[in-house]
């Protein structure tokens, strides 16, 4: 499967950003989808993640109550809802697909940049 991130861009601290990442499967919905950052200096660390259907979310710390994860299965895209956004928050975003855990994908888009100004 291939992911194409969009959506990044430069932002002011308390702004909103959407990323949205399409995949190019037909079978968009056997496969689970997570959004990954890595900021520069930094490792690349999980953001959050969605099961197959949607019903099951998971989150970081950092971004718990800010950041919501969704997809639509009928248009093979996963989103990234980014509100209340900090400068910590700048990082390169990359989302990635697995057949079964999110936390470990095997498939992984490119990447967008997402700069939050303070």
């Amino acid at each position: 499967v291939q992911l194409q991130a969009s959506g990044g861009g430069l932002v002011q601290a308390g702004g909103s950003l959407r990323l949205s990442c399409a995949a190019s499967t037909r079978s968009f919905s056997l496969y689970v989808l997570g959004w990954f950052r890595q900021a520069p200096g930094k490792e690349r660390e999980f953001v959050a993640g969605i099961r197959w259907t949607g019903g099951s979310t998971n989150y970081a710390d950092s971004v718990k109550g800010r950041f919501t994860i969704s997809r639509d299965n009928a248009q093979n895209t996963v989103y990234l809802q980014m509100n209340s956004l900090k400068p910590d928050d700048t990082a390169v975003y990359y989302c990635a697909a697995d057949r079964s855990n999110y936390y470990t994908p095997n498939y992984w888009g490119q990447g967008t940049l997402v700069t939050v100004s303070s």
